[in-house]
C-alpha cells in the first residue's frame, strides 16, 4: 500500500503550477459538460427531432468544430493562446444561455454550428498553453494532467446534467453557461499579465533547435497520423452521440441512469490515468501504447453487441476509458515532439482538426448505420474501423520516426 502511494505522488511530482493552474481552468470547464452529451436526447425527446435529423444537427457541431480548430490554431500562431482562450472561454457562455430559443430543425443546425466554432477555437490554444508550461520531460505528463482535469470535470458534468434534464432540458444549457463563464473568470484572474503566459523559455519541443519549420497541412507522415486519429475518434466518440440514444432505447435506462454511467468514464480516468501513464511512458514505446490502447476500444465495443446486464455495461465502459487513456495523452505527444515553437499551434489546430472532423462523419455515419441496421452493426463496425486503426498507428509511427 505504502509503495502504492509512493507511486501516486511520483505520477505527479514535477509538474509547473501553471499546468496545474491550467488543469483547474479546464476542470471548472468540464464540470459543465451536460449539453453533448444529452443533445441527442434532447433533440429526439424535447424538440421531436428524428435521428436522422439528430445526425445532421450533430453533423453540423462537427463543421463547427472543425472551422473553430483551424481558426484557434492559426489565431494561436498570431495573437497568442492567452487571448484565444479568454475571448472562446467569454463568447461561449452566452451562447450557451440564448441555445434554448433556437427549436426548430434549421436554427438548431446553425446554433449548433456557432456555439461549437467559438468554443473550439479554445482547444488548440489550451493544448499549446500545456506544451509551453511543461517541462520537456513531463510533457506527457502535463498532458495526462489536463486530460485528468477534463474527465474529472466529465464525471461531474453528465451526472449533474442527467439529474437536471429530470426536471427541464432547459437547465443543462444553463448549467454549461455557468461553468464556462466560472472558467472564463479563474483563467483571466491567474493568466492576464502571467509572465510567460505565451513564451516559456524552458520547454525546447524540437530537437535540434534549428530544425526547420513544417506546416502541418503538407506534413505528409503527418497527415498520415492525423488521419488515423480521425478515424479513431469517429469510433471512440460515439461514446457521446450514439451510445447514450443506445443505452436509452436498447437498455430503457433514464437520464440519470445514462448520467451515472457516463461519468462512470471520467472517474475511472481520473483515478487511474496519470498513474497509468507514468507506469508505461518510460515501459513501452509509444507505438506500442497506441496501438494497444486503440485494441481495448475496439474490444469495448464489441462487447456491447453482448448483453449480460447493467455491470457488463460498466465493464464495456471501463475498458473503453482504459484505451482512451492511452491513446489521447501520447496522440497529444506525438503532435507536440512532431511541431516547432513557430508552428505550434498550427500543428495543436491541425490534432484537433482530425477529431474536430470526426465529429462530422461520426455522428452522421452513427446515426445512419443505426438507422439502416441498427446498434449492433454499429457496435461490429467501430471495433473493425479501431482494428484497422491500431494496426495504422504502428506504420504511421515509422513513418514519423517515432517509437
Amino acid at each position: 500500500m505504502k509503495k502504492l502511494i509512493q507511486i501516486y505522488i511520483k505520477s505527479y511530482s514535477g509538474l509547473s503550477p501553471a499546468a496545474w493552474l491550467l488543469a483547474l481552468v479546464m476542470l471548472i470547464n468540464r464540470m459543465g459538460s451536460m449539453v453533448i452529451p444529452f443533445l441527442g436526447m434532447y433533440m429526439t425527446k424535447q424538440l421531436g427531432f428524428d435521428i436522422s435529423h439528430v445526425g445532421i444537427v450533430l453533423a453540423c457541431y462537427g463543421c463547427g468544430s472543425v472551422a473553430g480548430s483551424w481558426l484557434g490554431g492559426w489565431l494561436t500562431d498570431r495573437v497568442g493562446n492567452f487571448k484565444v482562450q479568454s475571448v472562446s472561454l467569454i463568447l461561449t457562455a452566452p451562447l450557451f444561455l440564448i441555445m434554448p430559443l433556437f427549436t426548430t430543425f434549421e436554427s438548431m443546425s446553425v446554433m449548433v454550428f456557432v456555439l461549437s466554432l467559438v468554443a473550439d477555437t479554445f482547444r488548440p490554444a489550451n493544448s499549446v498553453s500545456v506544451a509551453r508550461y511543461a517541462k520537456p520531460e513531463n510533457l506527457t505528463k502535463a498532458y495526462s494532467l489536463n486530460r485528468m482535469a477534463v474527465n474529472l470535470g466529465f464525471s461531474v458534468g453528465p451526472a449533474l446534467g442527467g439529474f437536471l434534464a429530470t426536471f427541464s432540458y432547459h437547465w443543462i444549457f444553463y448549467g454549461n453557461a455557468i461553468a464556462v463563464a466560472a472558467a472564463a473568470i479563474v483563467f483571466l484572474y491567474f493568466f492576464y499579465n502571467r509572465k510567460g503566459n505565451t513564451v516559456n523559455k524552458e520547454i525546447k519541443i524540437d530537437t535540434p533547435p534549428t530544425k526547420r519549420d513544417r506546416n502541418p497541412y503538407t506534413d505528409g507522415p503527418f497527415i498520415l497520423f492525423s488521419v488515423l486519429c480521425c478515424l479513431f475518434s469517429m469510433a471512440f466518440f460515439q461514446l457521446i452521440s450514439t451510445l447514450p440514444l443506445f443505452y436509452q432505447d436498447v437498455h430503457k435506462m433514464t437520464e440519470g441512469e445514462i448520467g451515472l454511467i457516463l461519468g462512470f468514464s471520467g472517474f475511472v480516468i481520473v483515478v487511474f490515468e496519470m498513474i497509468l501513464v507514468h507506469i508505461v511512458e518510460h515501459r513501452a514505446t509509444i507505438t506500442r501504447i497506441l496501438f494497444y490502447g486503440t485494441l481495448f476500444a475496439a474490444i469495448s465495443y464489441f462487447m456491447l453487441n453482448f448483453s449480460f446486464g447493467i455491470v457488463w455495461l460498466y465493464l464495456a465502459m471501463f475498458m473503453l476509458s482504459l484505451g482512451e487513456m492511452l491513446t489521447l495523452p501520447f496522440m497529444a505527444t506525438v503532435t507536440a515532439l512532431r511541431s516547432t515553437r513557430n508552428t505550434q499551434g498550427a500543428y495543436m489546430g491541425m490534432n484537433s482538426i482530425a477529431f474536430a472532423s470526426s465529429n462530422i462523419f461520426g455522428p452522421f455515419l452513427g446515426t445512419k448505420a443505426v438507422s439502416l441496421w441498427g446498434y449492433h452493426t454499429l457496435w461490429y463496425i467501430d471495433a473493425a474501423i479501431l482494428l484497422v486503426v491500431a494496426v495504422g498507428f504502428i506504420w504511421s509511427m515509422k513513418r514519423l520516426n517515432i517509437n
